[in-house]
């Protein structure tokens, strides 16, 4: 398969994991005022193992189920399962498009956490791209305005703790299979989530069929994003995909209008601008450093 076609399909999957993880985002609003943000978390992982088992049962028969670093593994689901609760709440709480386009300071995150963790070196440029993440979080929330609200720091706190889980995920032994690492993670998650849920006391009785239903969907589409994110970076380069990721954007603002009647046109813009600018920068600091490395060696 020529490298084109390879960028048509990776190009292909992370587009359909984002619809996917949306599609999740709006099922988990449908749902946030019938049920506490505990239980959502809880019912997304238990559904959200069913992907990573049949992908394992697929592909991964004969290979042992048993990991190393299996403290490791369970951590990171738990680093998702806080991340989980602290964005499904800002999604519930504030507009659809708003909250989801506050977790794309991801990218910026990560270089930070880079540092300590992978001991890492950050340059000028990429310490640049994170004041330009920045700026654009603090254009959004609108601090000291009539529109800023606490629980826009939770998408940021979320986004931190998806990119510790991220970042954590290259301390694993190579030659381990990523479904596997996944099914480890998520059942960390949901070990995290339902322990929350029992702590907390406020589960509900299900009592509505078609709800059932909506939180199979919500596990599903999100286990299924997951996999699809995961298989479009094996199939092309972080670098090469990393400026298609902030699509997401502008479909999380279209399916925010189109479901809820949302238009957060002036509070997201040029916000959002910057956050994108701020990601897409360190990818290409990040390719360019690794061309130098590579023309070196």
């Amino acid at each position: 398969m020529t490298s084109e076609n390879l960028l048509f399909r990776s190009v292909a999957f992370l587009l359909l994991a984002l619809l996917l993880f949306d599609t999740q985002g709006l099922i988990i609003k449908y749902l946030g005022d019938r049920y506490s943000v505990q239980q959502l978390t809880t019912y997304r992982n238990f559904f959200g193992l069913f992907p990573s088992m049949l992908v394992l049962y697929f592909y991964g028969r004969g290979q042992s189920l048993l990991l190393r670093q299996w403290r490791l593994a369970i951590s990171r689901g738990l680093f998702v399962a806080a991340a989980q609760f602290c964005f499904y709440l800002a999604i519930i709480r504030m507009e659809f498009a708003t909250a989801t386009t506050l977790i794309y300071i991801g990218p910026v995150l990560i270089s930070l956490l880079s540092i300590p963790i992978l001991r890492h070196r950050v340059s000028g440029g990429q310490w640049g791209a994170v004041l330009l993440g920045f700026v654009g979080v603090v254009l959004i929330m609108q601090p000291g305005s009539g529109v800023f609200t606490t629980y826009a720091l939770l998408p940021v706190a979320a986004a931190f703790l998806y990119g510790l889980s991220t970042v954590c995920a290259r301390l694993f032994d190579e030659g381990i299979s990523t479904p596997l690492i996944n099914m480890y993670a998520s059942s960390g998650a949901l070990l995290g989530s339902s322990g929350l849920l029992l702590l907390s006391g406020d589960g509900v009785v299900i009592k509505n069929n078609i709800d059932w239903f909506w939180f199979f969907a919500m596990g599903m589409a999100g286990g299924f994003a997951v996999l699809s994110m995961i298989h479009a970076y094996r199939l092309s380069k972080p670098a090469s995909l990393a400026p298609f990721e902030f699509f997401g954007i502008p479909l999380a603002v279209f399916l925010g209008w189109l479901v809820f009647d949302e238009t957060p046109f002036s509070q997201l813009f040029p916000g959002a601008l910057f956050i994108a600018c701020g990601g897409l920068l360190i990818t290409f600091l990040e390719r360019r450093a690794k061309a130098v490395r590579n023309n070196i060696d």
